[in-house]
C-alpha cells in the first residue's frame, strides 16, 4: 500500500513540476533524501512518469501537433500548397531542440549525478527565481512565437539545455528565455511546452532501452501503471491551468516559491548533518 502511495505522490510531483517552473529536482530531494520515499525499480518508474507527462502534452496540443504533421506531409505532395506558417513553427521547434538533443545525448548519464548535490539545487533554485523577477521587470512581452526568428528559437533551445542542471526547471528557464526574446508571457509558455514534447518523449524512449530486459514484480508493474496514469492525468490539468494563469499573472509567485523551497532544502541539510 505504501508503494502505491509513493506512486501517486511521485506522479503528482512529476506532473506538477514538469510544467510549473518550480524544479522537479528540489521536490524529489525532499521525497527521496529527506522523507526517504523509495520505489522498487526507480528507472522503470521514471520512464513511466516521463511517458505520462509526454502523453499529457500530446493530448493537450493534439490540434497543433496534427497541423504540424500535415505541414510536413504537404512538402512531399506534388502541387499541394504548403502551410508556410505551420511549417515555420515546425522549423522553430526543430532548431530550438538541437542544443538539448546534443547535450542530452552527450551528458545524459553524467549531468544528473555531476550536479545532483543539494547545494547545487539550492543555488539554481535561487538564481532562476531572481531571473523571474528580472525578466518580469525588463522584458517587453509583446511578440508571438510564430513570428519569432530562427536565431531566437535556437537561443531558447540553448536555455533549455541548461535544464540538465538539477534545480533549473526546463519550463522555467525556457519561459525566461522566451520572455527575454520579447515574447508574451503566454506565448513563451506555449512554445516552452511545445518544445518539451520531443525532449520529454525522447527522454522516456531512451530510458526504455535501459529497462527493456528488466524483470519487474507484479507490485512494481502496478505501481508503475499508477504513476503513469497520475502523471498523465494531473499533467493535462496542470498544463491547462498554467497556460490560463500565466495570461494574466506574473511569474513572481513561482520565484518566491522557489526561494521558499531552497530554504526548506537548507533546513533539511542542516537537520540531516
Amino acid at each position: 500500500m505504501l508503494l502505491y502511495l509513493y506512486s501517486i505522490i511521485a506522479g503528482l510531483i512529476q506532473a506538477i513540476t514538469e510544467f510549473l517552473p518550480v524544479s522537479s529536482s528540489g521536490h524529489l530531494i525532499i521525497l527521496h533524501d529527506i522523507l526517504n520515499f523509495q520505489v522498487g525499480n526507480t528507472l522503470a518508474f521514471d520512464v513511466a512518469l516521463h511517458l505520462g507527462t509526454a502523453l499529457a502534452l500530446i493530448i493537450y496540443f493534439r490540434r497543433d501537433i496534427w497541423k504540424y504533421i500535415l505541414a510536413v506531409i504537404e512538402i512531399f505532395i506534388p502541387k499541394r500548397p504548403v502551410n508556410q506558417r505551420d511549417l515555420k513553427d515546425v522549423m522553430l521547434i526543430i532548431y530550438a531542440s538541437i542544443p538539448a538533443v546534443i547535450l542530452g545525448f552527450l551528458l545524459n548519464k553524467f549531468a544528473p549525478t555531476m550536479f545532483r548535490q543539494t547545494e547545487v539545487v539550492v543555488v539554481t533554485l535561487v538564481v532562476v527565481a531572481l531571473l523571474f523577477f528580472i525578466v518580469e521587470k525588463t522584458a517587453k512581452h509583446t511578440g508571438d512565437y510564430t513570428g519569432m526568428s530562427i536565431g531566437k528559437a535556437f537561443y531558447i533551445g540553448c536555455a533549455q539545455a541548461l535544464a540538465l542542471i538539477p534545480g533549473v526547471s526546463r519550463s522555467g528557464i525556457t519561459i525566461i528565455a522566451g520572455m527575454s526574446a520579447d515574447l508574451k508571457r503566454s506565448e513563451a509558455a506555449k512554445f516552452s511546452f511545445l518544445l518539451s514534447i520531443p525532449v520529454v518523449l525522447g527522454a522516456g524512449v531512451l530510458e526504455m532501452f535501459d529497462i527493456a530486459w528488466t524483470k519487474l514484480s507484479n507490485q512494481e508493474i502496478m505501481s508503475i501503471i499508477v504513476g503513469f496514469v497520475v502523471s498523465a492525468t494531473v499533467g493535462f490539468v496542470v498544463i491547462k491551468f498554467f497556460l490560463k494563469y500565466i495570461e494574466h499573472h506574473k511569474l513572481n509567485v513561482f520565484g518566491w516559491y522557489r526561494i521558499g523551497l531552497a530554504l526548506v532544502l537548507i533546513i533539511g541539510m542542516w537537520l540531516n548533518k
